[in-house]
C-alpha cells in the first residue's frame, strides 16, 4: 500500500522552495509569538492554551493541512501529469495512501512539532498545555490531510474550498453556531487534547468516543473515495 517512489516524488512536489516557505511561515509567526507573549506576559496557562488553542489549531494546523493535502495530488491533476504516474504499474488506492502518508508527515512536522515547541516557551508545559495541544495537531493532521487530498482529487480548486472549510467553516461559523462545531476536526481533536490534559483550560463541545468516530470514519472515507475517484480519472484519461 506505500509505495517509496511515489512517496519520493510528492515529498519534492511539497517540500520545494516555494511550497516550503509558505509551509515554515506560520509556525515562524507561531513560536516568534509564543516568544513575545512569554516576555510580555510571563509564563500564564490560560494564555498559552488561549494561544495554542487560537492560533495553531484553529488556524495554523488547518491551512498547513490545505497546503500539504491538496499540494499532494492537486498540481499534478491540474498541470496533467498524474497521467505518466497513472501509466505506472502502481495501483490507485497504491497511489493516495501513499500521498496521505506524506501529506500527514508534511502536516504534522510544521504544525505538531512548532505547537509543542510554542507550548514549552509559553509555559513550560504546564498542566500538560503544550502536550495537549501537540496531540491534537497530530490527531488533526491526519483529519484534514485526508479531507484537503480528497479534495485535491475531486477540484481543481481545492485551495480555496479548503481554505473556506478551515476558516469560514470552522473559524467563523464554529464559534457562532453550537450545532457546526459537532462537524469541526478541530473540535474533534479538542476532545482528545482534554482527555490529555484534563481540567478546564482545554475544553471541547464533542465528547471524547464521538471525536474518535468522526475522526477515524472522515478519514478512512475520504481517503477511501479519493482512490475511487482516482480510478474515475484514469478511465476517463484511457477515454
Amino acid at each position: 500500500m506505500y509505495d517509496p517512489t511515489v512517496a519520493r516524488l510528492t515529498y519534492r512536489a511539497l517540500l520545494g522552495r516555494r511550497r516550503a516557505l509558505i509551509l515554515g511561515a506560520l509556525p515562524l509567526l507561531l513560536i516568534a509569538i509564543s516568544v513575545v507573549v512569554r516576555g510580555l506576559a510571563g509564563a500564564d496557562d490560560q494564555t498559552a492554551s488561549d494561544l495554542l488553542g487560537g492560533l495553531a489549531l484553529a488556524t495554523m494546523v488547518p491551512i498547513i493541512g490545505v497546503i500539504a493535502g491538496t499540494g499532494a495530488i492537486g498540481p499534478e491533476i491540474d498541470d496533467g501529469s498524474v497521467v505518466y504516474l497513472l501509466a505506472k504499474p502502481v495501483k490507485r488506492p497504491t497511489i493516495i495512501f501513499t500521498k496521505l502518508i506524506v501529506a500527514i508527515a508534511v502536516t504534522m512536522v510544521f504544525s505538531a512539532l512548532p505547537t509543542l515547541i510554542a507550548g514549552f516557551i509559553l509555559n513550560g508545559n504546564g498542566q500538560q498545555i503544550a502536550v495537549a495541544y501537540t496531540v491534537a495537531a497530530l490527531v488533526a493532521s491526519i483529519a484534514y490531510a485526508a479531507m484537503f487530498l480528497l479534495l485535491g482529487t475531486v477540484s481543481r480548486h481545492a485551495v480555496v474550498f479548503g481554505l473556506v472549510y478551515a476558516l469560514v467553516w470552522e473559524a467563523l461559523f464554529g464559534s457562532l453556531v453550537s450545532g457546526a462545531r459537532t462537524l469541526s476536526v478541530q473540535q474533534w481533536s479538542l476532545a482528545v487534547a482534554h482527555k490529555v490534559a484534563g481540567g478546564d483550560l482545554v475544553t471541547s463541545d464533542v465528547g471524547l468516543p464521538t471525536a474518535t468516530v468522526l475522526l477515524v470514519v472522515v478519514t478512512v472515507l475520504a481517503t477511501w473515495y479519493a482512490g475511487q475517484k482516482l480510478r474515475t480519472l484514469t478511465l476517463a484519461g484511457e477515454e
